[in-house]
């Protein structure tokens, strides 16, 4: 059966991602890449510290969870074929053929072009901007690395684990934090700080060996309300704390407290949502579908209207942060509709299936 409450994780969380970058884009705190902050203080940059401790490792959790859910049914070759082609594709060729695109806006509000020297050749200049392009495409890169590896654990350890972590009671779902706190320690890329493969890799193998087990869910379910309460206190004191630093790189982002919140936050939201977001409607049927594509194209989509407003305009404040979510939510659902459309494009930027015609 449909785990509804699984796809409503996801594509919430890709929601949740879009205003966090809505928010970003004009932060006064981490300033690389973005169009810059309107005032010196801005306390709507809270949102940021409420939502990046933990968003991204609850994507990682929910995918390791649906990891297992498709190999209860798939082959691994099956699952390394869909896997790559979902995940690889979009995240290197998809950067050639389209995402250098979001590497000219990435350089550009960086001034980056002002310091380049003009001799570059043309070639040199593109393969610039591909790499400059990657943004939100990080996540399905790490995604499929962490789950190349999953098929190497699972050879190794042939389901014997998998079963032991189906027993784990409430307490021990608790004190996971502990390894989850080491893993966030180790496997950091000293430059670009999203690639976290420590702690993304382990909350990824602690979703399908342990949040796969409809038992486990169920107990956080029982324990939904104190968590939630428990998230919230901390998400609060949290912002207190850190409100002003740079929460995205160390000591802030692997702090103990940073872990705990985290770890927290994502126990409360597979709790509650087992509670009450098991079920689907219209509305809820269509996020789950296109989220995937919002993801991809929202960042696109959010530095265009950016950029417009920043060179063009004199607009700021509420009205920046209204245009732009709506460039980001309608833009990257509009993109995702064009493109996914287009022959081969689809492929490369999506890794989007051509189906075969049955005569």
């Amino acid at each position: 059966m449909r785990k509804h409450y699984v796809d409503n994780i996801r594509w919430m969380t890709v929601v949740f991602v879009v205003i966090y970058h809505v928010i970003y884009m004009y932060n006064g705190v981490v300033k690389a890449s973005v169009a810059g902050p309107f005032q010196e203080v801005q306390y709507q940059d809270v949102v940021q510290y409420i939502l990046y401790p933990w968003f991204m490792v609850l994507l990682f959790i929910v995918s390791g969870m649906c990891a297992r859910y498709y190999l209860e049914k798939h082959t691994d070759r099956e699952f390394v074929r869909s896997r790559t082609r979902k995940l690889l594709v979009p995240s290197t060729i998809g950067l050639f053929v389209f995402q250098w695109i979001q590497g000219y806006f990435n350089m550009a509000f960086s001034n980056a072009f002002d310091t380049m020297p003009g001799q570059i050749p043309g070639v040199v200049r593109y393969l610039i901007l591909v790499v400059s392009g990657t943004g939100v495409l990080w996540y399905i890169q790490v995604l499929w690395i962490v789950s190349m590896l999953l098929l190497v654990v699972r050879k190794l350890e042939k389901d014997r684990l998998y079963h032991i972590c189906g027993k784990i009671n409430i307490l021990g779902l608790i004190l996971l934090v502990i390894p989850v706190w080491g893993a966030a320690q180790i496997l950091n890329t000293p430059v670009i700080c999203v690639y976290r493969f420590g702690i993304y890799g382990c909350c990824f193998l602690l979703g399908y060996y342990v949040f796969s087990h409809e038992e486990v869910t169920d107990r956080l379910k029982k324990w939904c309300i104190p968590l939630a309460i428990a998230a919230i206190v901390l998400a609060v004191c949290y912002a207190a704390v850190y409100f002003g630093e740079n929460y995205a790189e160390k000591p802030v982002v692997n702090s103990p407290f940073s872990i705990v919140y985290a770890w927290c936050a994502c126990l409360a939201i597979l709790g509650c949502m087992k509670k009450w977001g098991d079920r689907t409607c219209r509305f809820f049927d269509f996020m789950s579908k296109k989220s995937f594509g919002l993801y991809v194209f929202h960042y696109l989509a959010l530095s265009v209207m950016a950029y417009f407003l920043k060179e063009y305009t004199p607009v700021t404040g509420f009205f920046a942060y209204l245009l732009s979510a709506v460039a980001a939510f309608g833009g990257g659902l509009a993109l995702y509709e064009i493109i996914s459309r287009i022959p081969l494009l689809n492929w490369c930027v999506l890794g989007i299936k051509k189906e075969k015609k049955h005569v």
